[in-house]
């Protein structure tokens, strides 16, 4: 019987191909009735690009996104505190890249449809209910927009792709409630502007309080589509429930905070005001849960373990887990016993990771060095050492899995690569 997948996104996607790459049957189905190329921008970590490369992906990934050269933070002030290589330039045998969320997506998309036809995503149905069986799960499928009944299908196991706002989790875990606010609201965007630094740099500048990111996604010309977030640590009297999840965001509400960090190597205020559209969203995550597996259903990705976006790493985790289930699956077949090798290996140290963000994982050594220099610095080093800076950063890569040597000496997930 087949592996029933709910959720086409990039974790459910990475999932469908590499069953199809183990030999494991599947069938994908997804809520919406079109995949549309939505989102703005996100990093894929080394340990990441190479599950994609080893699903013969290297080709699609050059053409919807930019290896990544460099991550750089910045003090508020527009002072470099910190700079390290990235991807095949920092000794990985395999790159990092920035790419539009929805330009991958549908790249996996078009890379399994290609290899497995048309049948392996249904669209337009939800799962929104599940029973076991004999034969281990029936699915409850409805149209989403209509409250139709869609019938049912029958498989081996169910493994939840489907999000932050997991239907399932919610029924695995009724008690839960809604996602965690931590204080922080997101404005996103994308600009075409002026290549900073290297051309291919993922920069931080601020505090936690105050922080912009910016980083290129594709070239144009001789300029970069550059995806931008600007974040801003409300009150707690913000009524950010009452926002829409992608709420129009006003220049009024945030460009003021940024309005001097005019710099020479980037003009934060004009890359805002460049942007064609500007959209609001609050950081949020999930507690991490003590139990992802209930006999033939388990969760993947941010169904799983919805992260801040710190660090770059939330997609990158959800194709590690869809690796590893992959591998289950096909080792032991697709049962009960599968699923709980797998939660067993990836729970505990992407939960670690949850935790981890929510400390502001490696952009915590922003608001390290403005607690010492809070009106800036004429030497970086007599604020925080070169040796602790590398502490940081590698203690950081330690817990997510980045470690370089680690990942280049690791045996392949699903072998043959």
């Amino acid at each position: 019987m087949s592996v029933l997948i709910a959720g086409a996104g990039i974790a459910g996607l990475t999932l469908g191909l590499s069953l199809h790459q183990a030999g494991v049957p599947f069938r994908i189905f997804e809520a919406v009735s079109e995949l549309r190329p939505l989102g703005v921008g996100i990093n894929l970590q080394p340990h990441a690009a190479r599950e994609l490369f080893e699903l013969g992906l290297e080709a699609e990934l050059d053409q919807v996104g930019l290896r990544t050269e460099e991550v750089a933070y910045f003090s508020a002030q527009g002072q470099l505190i910190w700079a390290e290589p990235r991807g095949m330039l920092a000794g990985y045998r395999w790159p990092q890249y920035s790419v539009h969320r929805g330009g991958l997506q549908m790249a996996l998309r078009d890379a399994l449809i290609a290899r497995c036809g048309p049948d392996a995503i249904r669209t337009g149905a939800a799962v929104t209910g599940w029973q076991e069986t004999s034969g281990g799960v029936r699915i409850t499928l409805t149209n989403r927009k209509t409250g139709a009944a869609l019938g049912h299908a029958d498989g081996a196991v169910l493994i939840a792709c489907d999000g932050i706002n997991s239907t399932i989790r919610a029924q695995l875990h009724p008690d839960e409630g809604p996602a965690q606010w931590g204080g922080t609201m997101m404005w996103r965007g994308t600009t075409v502007g002026p290549r900073f630094r290297t051309g291919r740099t993922v920069s931080m500048t601020g505090t936690k309080q105050v922080k912009f990111v910016a980083y290129p996604i594709a070239d144009i010309g001789e300029h970069s589509l550059i995806n931008w977030i600007a974040d801003i640590h409300m009150d707690d009297a913000y009524e950010w429930r009452q926002q829409d999840w992608n709420r129009q965001g006003r220049l009024e509400d945030f460009l003021p905070r940024f309005a001097d960090w005019s710099f020479d190597w980037l003009d934060i205020p004009a890359v805002i005001r460049g942007a064609e559209a500007i959209y609001e969203y609050p950081m949020v995550d999930r507690d991490p849960l003590p139990r992802w597996t209930f006999g033939p259903v388990t969760l993947l990705g941010d169904a799983a373990h919805a992260m801040y976006p710190i660090g770059s790493n939330g997609a990158s985790q959800g194709i590690l887990d869809a690796r590893v289930l992959a591998r289950a699956l096909r080792d032991k077949g697709p049962n009960a016993n599968a699923l709980e090798a797998y939660e067993e290996e990836r729970r505990p140290p992407v939960n670690a990771l949850v935790l981890a963000n929510r400390g502001d994982g490696p952009d915590k050594i922003l608001d390290i060095v403005a607690s010492r220099a809070p009106d800036g610095f004429d030497d970086i080093d007599t604020v925080m050492s070169l040796e602790e800076r590398e502490t940081f950063a590698a203690g950081y890569k330690s817990i997510a899995g980045m470690d370089i040597e680690a990942l280049n000496t690791r045996p392949s997930i699903l072998g043959g690569a």
